[in-house]
């Protein structure tokens, strides 16, 4: 069990790569706080870690709000009595079109989930992880952030910005024994939000350009980044700090 009995929190744990992430690291002997702002897919994820002999237990929350990263942050306190791991998955994009195009409001929504999600998870969980004697972020960003595919360009700068941010974090906050890393998958179709990377319907013409591009030849899985997730999780990581692994099949080499 390489996170035994640790306090672990998923953001965006109720599907895609935030659920693999939840179950892994539940499996792995963690007692996760499964976040999500859909309720029934958060409990139903929750549920099932549970039964499948794991420990897990879930919490609504808007990683946008100030008030909901708090209280999420004292519900891991208060069920676990400590806070070891938070992993900021949870994200959101645009839809794949044009730069000048996007929104206003598609461009708030996405740096403020991506991006202010950060932010709030630091000012809220830096104090936890300070009274346990360090901690450990795990921020989900993106290859997108390393190398940008066109038609996405607000999405790609708010996954830059969470690489930076990470990795100025880590700098910062290494006197405090707090870990912060970041993981970088590449596109899977099995997400949510894959129909907006895309830019529409996933055709097969759709998946051949994207495969096409990873030199492993095949798609992320969820189970891929959890993989990764339970390896910075782990004491095994205890000396990895400010560094983003790419879970790309070589796609960013």
């Amino acid at each position: 069990m390489r996170v035994q009995n640790k306090s672990i929190i998923v953001t965006g744990a109720g599907s895609g790569i935030g659920e693999g992430i939840a179950r892994r690291l539940a499996e792995e002997g963690a007692r996760v706080v499964v976040a999500d702002i859909n309720v029934k897919a958060g409990e139903k994820v929750a549920t099932e870690i549970a039964q499948a002999g794991g420990k897990a237990s879930f919490f609504a929350a808007d990683v946008t709000r100030s008030a909901d990263m708090k209280a999420l942050v004292d519900a891991a306190l208060e069920r676990h009595g400590r806070l070891d791991v938070m992993v900021n998955n949870a994200g959101w994009t645009h839809r794949n079109r044009p730069a000048i195009e996007v929104s206003e409001a598609d461009f708030d929504r996405c740096y403020a989930v991506n991006v202010k999600s950060i932010y709030l998870a630091t000012v809220h969980a830096v104090p936890a992880f300070r009274a346990n004697g360090g901690g450990s972020f795990i921020n989900v960003a993106s290859t997108a952030g390393v190398r940008p595919r066109p038609g996405l360009t607000w999405y790609n700068g708010s996954k830059g910005a969470v690489i930076l941010t990470s990795k100025s974090l880590a700098a910062e906050l290494g006197p405090d024994n707090i870990r912060v890393n970041c993981l970088n998958p590449v596109f899977n179709p099995d997400t949510g939000l894959s129909v907006e990377f895309a830019g529409g319907e996933l055709t097969e013409e759709r998946r051949a350009m994207f495969r096409a591009s990873i030199p492993l030849g095949r798609f992320s899985t969820a189970l891929d980044v959890a993989n990764a997730a339970l390896y910075l999780a782990s004491d095994e990581a205890a000396f990895i700090s400010g560094v983003c692994i790419e879970v790309d099949g070589g796609r960013c080499a």
